[in-house]
């Protein structure tokens, strides 16, 4: 059989493909391709395309049909992905999967089957085909954390279809930062994770106004619970590694207290990311996952979220956003941790939210407004970093008179 597909954007795990099939008869033949700038493309390399990895599997196949105008395809698939490169070297990944496809519903009966097995089982929804694992193979390209993406709202949206495109923006950069986590021990994973779960937070709070109450109520909180989840491993990779290991103790410390300190707080690193991955449960942020996405394709659409107008709406959640964030900057002048870090917090929002509305205002002046901001929101980061790590020092400092 010879099958062609297209890639297209997933989130949650749920995407829509074009894909053409046809009987394979020992050469390939691109006629039944009817968009017109693949079948070009295709048509041009079609004489010089070569295999470069090879997916071996066994397919067992269910058919779900709970209520008449719903059938989905349940497709277990277990084996394995091989790739061989010039050189003659071999590399293999797994395949553990099971593909939901909608032959007959929405895709809200796919997300809601998900849903349901996911209560029993450990599924992580995946965006990455086994094509694309198959090609990052043999490239040999590595996972790498995945930062958030430019946002990709549109004036001609409604309010609802953008507080949508974005949300599903910030769960992809959760999802391959927790699939990232899963597999790889480097730090940024965890932080881009972290980072997903605030942006989202904030994208509820910016869109509030248009949204059902008891939807932003229950996700603030379960976002807010799964990000304290990790928060230690980030606070003392940045007391190690920024805030320590720079110091040289010449003429400020004793070289042995300063090079036990720094033991110490390597410990303490370790401990804390030890305990971010076991925090990281593939099962239970793969239910929290599918569960947003559902909860994403469930919101109504009223008519006031209908009729306003986007730019109209961004205007006035800016300005409500920079006036509280004027009243932080006078509050904080005394210089006191806690209001500097509500004013930390304040410009975080403010620069989320002109990422969020960006492609609405004119593209230089919001880049200079974003720069600035994000020059001030990094001193107050650094004031908050150094805050959190003097309680620390104090604490070890406190158990350990020779520290």
């Amino acid at each position: 059989l010879q099958t062609v597909k297209c890639a297209a954007v997933s989130s949650g795990g749920l995407s829509q493909r074009p894909e053409w099939e046809q009987p394979y008869s020992g050469s390939f033949d691109f006629s039944r391709v009817d968009a017109p700038d693949t079948a070009r493309l295709l048509a041009r390399h079609g004489a010089s395309l070569v295999p470069v990895f090879t997916t071996r599997f066994r397919r067992e196949t269910h058919r779900h049909a709970p209520r008449e105008g719903v059938s989905i395809l349940m497709m277990i698939d277990t084996g394995s992905i091989e790739a061989t490169r010039a050189d003659g070297e071999t590399r293999t990944d797994t395949i553990s999967e099971l593909e939901l496809e909608l032959e007959q519903g929405t895709p809200l009966d796919l997300l809601e089957l998900a849903c349901e097995l996911a209560r029993d089982l450990p599924l992580m929804p995946s965006d990455l085909s086994k094509a694309e694992r198959g090609y990052r193979l043999f490239l040999q390209q590595e996972l790498t954390p995945l930062r958030a993406e430019p946002s990709a709202v549109r004036a001609e949206q409604n309010v609802i279809d953008a507080f949508r495109t974005l949300a599903l923006s910030c769960l992809r950069q959760w999802q391959a930062n927790a699939a990232g986590a899963a597999r790889s021990h480097d730090p940024d994973f965890i932080h881009q994770l972290r980072v997903s779960q605030r942006r989202l937070r904030s994208l509820l709070k910016a869109f509030a106004p248009a949204l059902p109450p008891e939807f932003v109520g229950e996700w603030n909180v379960r976002l807010r619970d799964n990000t304290a989840r990790f928060g230690d491993a980030r606070d003392l990779d940045v007391l190690h590694t920024e805030l320590l290991e720079p110091v040289r103790p010449e003429g400020l410390a004793e070289a042995d207290g300063m090079a036990r300190l720094l033991h110490v707080a390597a410990d303490a690193r370790a401990s804390a990311r030890r305990e971010a991955e076991h925090n990281l449960d593939p099962a239970e942020q793969g239910r929290l996952m599918l569960e947003f996405s559902a909860a994403l394709l469930r919101l109504p659409t009223g008519p006031l979220a209908a009729a306003a107008d986007l730019r109209t709406f961004a205007r006035l959640r800016m300005a409500r956003l920079r006036k509280r964030g004027r009243r932080q900057f006078d509050a904080a002048a005394a210089l006191e941790p806690t209001r500097l870090h509500a004013l930390r917090i304040g410009f975080k929002q403010l620069r989320y939210g002109i990422e969020f509305f960006a492609p609405l205002f004119p593209a230089k002046a919001t880049a200079r407004y974003t720069a600035d901001l994000t020059r001030a929101q990094g001193d107050l980061g650094f004031l908050q970093d150094v805050d959190i790590a003097r309680g620390r020092l104090a604490a070890w400092a406190g158990e350990d008179a020779g520290l």
